[in-house]
Formats: C-alpha cells, structure tokens, sequence
C-alpha cells in the first residue's frame, strides 16, 4: 500500500490535505462530503480551493483503499468514538494524531487512545505552532512530528513534509501531546487576561508560568524537557497565546467581555482544563492556572475572582 488519507475534514484537517497535495493524491474523508465534492471548497476556509489531487469522500473504505498512512483529525473529544467504529479498519497501517488535547473521560492523549483501538498501527502525532488558513496557504510552518519509532518517525516525517511544511521529529510523543493539549489551557486564560484589560505584563506572566504547569505535568509524565522548550511546547504556547486567530484565545477572550462564545469551533481547552483537574490531583502535580481556568470555563468562578486567587497564591521561588 501507499498514499496518505486525511480523516476529518474540520479546518485543520482540509489544510493538511491541501498541503500533501504537493507531494501526490490524498483522500479526504468527511461524514458530509457532499458539499465538498460539490464546490472543491471548505466552509472553514474561505477562499481555499481543492487542488485536484484532494478527492473528498463520505465512504471510508474509499478513502482508505490502497492507504498506508492515515491523519487522524477528529476533534479529540470525538476521537474515542471515531475508533470505537472505525478501528479496525484503521488497524496495521500508520496513523498519525492531528488532534490536541485529553479526553474528558480517561484523561488520556491520542496516542494512548489509538495504540488502544489498533495495536498493529505505528502511531504517532503531529503538533506544533500552526493555524490551518496558513497551511492552507502554503505559508511557512513547522511542526513536531513524535513517533517512538524512531525508523518509522524518520520515514513519515520524510513522506509528511511538503517545501513549505517543515517536520521535525522526535521520540517524546508524551511531551509532544501535553504541550500541544495544555497550550489550549494557558490560551484561555491569556484570552480571559486580555479581556479582562489585564495588561501585557500579566499575559506574559500567565504564559511563562503556564509554561511551568504545562513542564511539570509533562515530566511528571515521563516527558523530556527539551520538548517543552520546542515547537510543541513553547512554540505552540506563544502562537495561541498571542493571535486572537487562536480559538481559545478567542474564547477566553469572549468569556471575559461578556460576549456569546461561538458553539460552532471546537475549543478543545474547555474539555482539556477539566480533564486536567483529576489527573494532576492524581499524579500530585500542582496546577493552579489549569485548575482556575477549568473552574471559569463551568461557569463557577468570574474573571475578577479568578484574578484575584491567583495572585493571593503564597509567594515562592520560581
């Protein structure tokens, strides 16, 4: 077999798609596909066309025929059940996890969750600083590839990488997953800073000490530091936590003025703050930021109080 398949066709997804395009065909399945047969073209990114080489399908087995590699991206919170169908047709081939985040039940990453429902696949993840509309575009972007295999690692970052995306590759795949999870985290709470009309000086002191929670965690985990100092960790943190492009960003920033949050975006923060909780008690991480975020996003705390907890926090070293 060969060839490469996108599974999901959110944002995210359609621009890895359009990306691979110049490398050779790639299937793109959708659970409606209809429209993007019909126009070559994705409501979540406006102006983009399908190149030809993108064939957009609603059957699965199509999209999977005479495919060894496979990009996983479902929105996490959908991944458990997307395997729940559909794993073992998946199984035995190279899949690699497009999503960010934790399950809200088991408080596991995609890798965990797809080793589970194949046990014959090489599994790995792609995360990193990236929005979908430059991808898309054929922007610059470069991304983490983690894979344990360190030869079948080497072989998808060689078969994933276009002039324009660059893979970097690495073993890590629990640092890979937590930065890319927890970044969404510290994202809303910069948003809920900005907000709030906070200041800059507070934005940069939630990332930096997001950046701690998030090293903490993923060490607690058996993740490598380094990691966290790369593209999946502080690259990622510094994108979504800077650009109101981010949809976490935008979140938080919405919850903090006020505003209806938009239902229509997967924001995959909310769920990943409360699946934060349980498994930082569980592991006796501390993660006050984490812990204040999920308890705004349920609605049980307000900006202000928010605030003014974490500032009452005993002083300490850094």
């Amino acid at each position: 077999m060969s060839g490469v398949a996108v599974l999901g066709a959110g944002a995210f997804g359609t621009a890895l798609a359009v990306a691979l395009a110049a490398r050779g065909p790639v299937a793109l399945w959708a659970r409606d596909a209809a429209a993007l047969v019909a126009r070559r073209q994705s409501p979540r990114l406006p102006g983009v066309a399908l190149p030809p080489e993108v064939a957009p399908t609603g059957a699965l087995d199509r999209a999977l025929a005479g495919v060894d590699t496979v990009l996983l991206a479902v929105p996490m919170q959908a991944l458990g059940g997307f395997l729940a169908g559909s794993g073992a047709a998946l199984d035995g081939r190279s899949l690699v996890g497009c999503m960010k985040g934790l399950d809200l039940t088991t408080g596991a990453g995609p890798s965990a969750m797809i080793a589970a429902a194949c046990p014959r696949a090489t599994v790995a993840v792609l995360t990193g600083p990236s929005f979908a509309a430059d991808i898309a575009r054929g922007l610059p972007t470069a991304l983490t590839l983690a894979c344990a295999d360190a030869a079948a690692g080497e072989r998808l970052q060689h078969a994933l990488s276009t002039p324009a995306l660059r893979l970097y590759r690495t073993a890590d795949v629990a640092g890979a997953e937590i930065g890319g999870a927890l970044k969404n985290v510290v994202a809303i709470a910069a948003g809920l800073a900005t907000g709030a009309g906070l200041g800059e000086s507070a934005r940069a002191a939630l990332i930096t000490r997001g950046h701690a929670e998030i090293s903490r965690l993923a060490l607690a985990l058996g993740a490598r530091a380094e990691t966290l100092a790369g593209l999946a960790g502080l690259g990622d943190l510094i994108l979504t936590c800077t650009s109101p492009r981010s949809r976490n960003f935008a979140h938080g920033l919405a919850l903090a003025e006020g505003r209806p949050t938009d239902h229509r975006m997967t924001v995959e923060g909310v769920a990943t703050a409360g699946a934060l909780v349980p498994l930082a008690a569980r592991l006796g991480v501390e993660m006050p930021l984490a812990a204040t975020v999920a308890e705004v996003c349920a609605g049980r705390l307000d900006v202000a109080a928010a605030a003014a907890r974490l500032l009452a926090r005993p002083l300490r070293a850094e």
